[in-house]
């Protein structure tokens, strides 16, 4: 029985995780935020993310500047951060975009909070399908007689090992990024 593949599934699901955990705004300017954003551009024959688009900097604790790579680009770019979700307004200056990142209140911050629990919460279902797929194909070779009972118990404490060391990687993702959105 080979883990590997189970250990690979975990890996990505951490790896998705934290992907989509950069998005969610703190109160702190951070370009992963917006390096992700998809810009529809050059008469909206091309769909690229706003990094392959431009240098995206901080600029001190509340500010980002994106400064395009082509400044034919600058309104595509200002119309991609307009619509996203982030609630942010671009302030063109010359060839490049300023972006303020305001102070977030209460209400925002608990608002995000429970959306990284929900998405540590569906992460968490993930890690235990995986879990629950390896386990249901121990059992089966084991049913099959491919495997010892005593390779069976070793093969499923390795996985319950295994498991326990994501779900701790993910509470420990859950604690850092609700820390981050909580300071002010």
């Amino acid at each position: 029985m080979d883990l590997n593949q189970y250990k690979t599934s975990l890996s990505q699901t951490i790896s998705h995780l934290k992907d989509q955990l950069k998005t969610i705004r703190t109160g702190r300017a951070n370009p992963s935020m917006i390096e992700d954003l998809l810009v529809e551009t050059y008469g909206g024959s091309t769909t690229l993310k706003l990094k392959e688009l431009s240098t995206i900097i901080t600029e001190g604790p509340s500010a980002l500047i994106v400064a395009p790579f082509d400044p034919s680009t600058i309104t595509d770019i200002e119309k991609a951060i307009l619509k996203s979700p982030l609630g942010l307004t671009p302030a063109t200056q010359g060839s490049r975009i300023m972006l303020r990142i305001p102070a977030m209140s209460q209400e925002q911050r608990d608002k995000f909070v429970k959306l990284v629990g929900q998405m540590i919460e569906d992460k968490r279902v993930v890690a235990r399908n995986h879990r629950d797929d390896i386990r249901k194909k121990v059992k089966e070779s084991f049913d099959l007689k491919e495997l010892s009972e005593d390779e069976k118990y070793r093969i499923e404490k390795e996985i319950d090992v295994i498991s326990q060391k994501i779900m701790e990687e993910i509470q420990k993702l859950k604690d850092l990024k609700e820390a981050e959105i909580r300071e002010i």
